[in-house]
């Protein structure tokens, strides 16, 4: 899993100051992906969490296996879909982040329902 960080300072990818929208963080909460450790804020999706931790990768392709992002944020295309908490096929770009969540890749196809 590749992470991404700001070269130059080493920061993480969240936009902390913007010229017209104001981001207010909320509780800092921790949660696992993947067996590792990270924090977001309370009020964040999953998928905003993650991509705020550097994690740009969130599935694979089924038949080429190249790396997936998060695309369309909005639930239809099924590329952050990851298993939460032990439940599958979680649509991370609508859920939002919950204290001590486990979020893991699904290694598998994905599936969408509607």
């Amino acid at each position: 899993m590749i992470k991404y960080v700001l070269e130059e300072s080493g920061e993480d990818m969240r936009i902390d100051e913007h010229p017209i929208l104001t981001f207010a963080k909320d509780k800092k909460i921790r949660f696992t992906f993947n067996g590792k450790e990270m924090f977001g804020y309370l009020g964040d999706t999953i998928a905003a969490a993650l991509v705020d931790n550097g994690i740009m990768e969130f599935s694979k392709s089924v038949i080429h296996e190249r790396p997936r992002g998060f695309y369309c944020a909005i639930g239809n295309c099924g590329s952050c879909n990851m298993t939460v908490n032990g439940v599958e096929n979680v649509k991370t770009c609508l859920t939002l982040l919950e204290e001590n969540m486990v979020v893991e890749n699904e290694l598998s196809e994905v599936i969408i329902n509607d």
